[in-house]
């Protein structure tokens, strides 16, 4: 289905995660951070490119596979994206939701 989100119309399944990761931009990223409470901030931004990196590379993501990366540790992912830790952040990232997630 269609979506106007920071002025672009995206495609998104019925869980509103994007179906073309070529149609994210930081603004869209920001706009979907925005509807989920959450204000990007530079750390927020290093844990997006991360997820986006892995996407890119066909790594499946896991809540301890992000814990081990050295990039951000469990506890801080959690005090990052409160909510659905893997699986908001990954709809900011404009990838598809992790298999791990329910």
């Amino acid at each position: 289905m269609d979506r106007n989100i920071a002025g672009v119309t995206i495609q998104v399944n019925e869980e509103g995660y994007l179906t073309s990761f070529q149609q994210w931009n930081q603004e869209v990223g920001t706009a979907l951070a925005q509807e989920a409470n959450i204000n990007m901030s530079p750390r927020h931004w290093e844990v997006i490119n991360y997820l986006q990196t892995e996407f890119k590379n066909d790594v499946p993501l896991s809540i301890r596979k992000i814990g081990k990366s050295g990039v951000v540790d469990i506890k801080e992912f959690y005090q990052l994206f409160p909510i659905a830790p893997l699986k908001t952040a990954s709809k900011i990232a404009g990838i598809p939701k992790p298999a791990s997630c329910i």
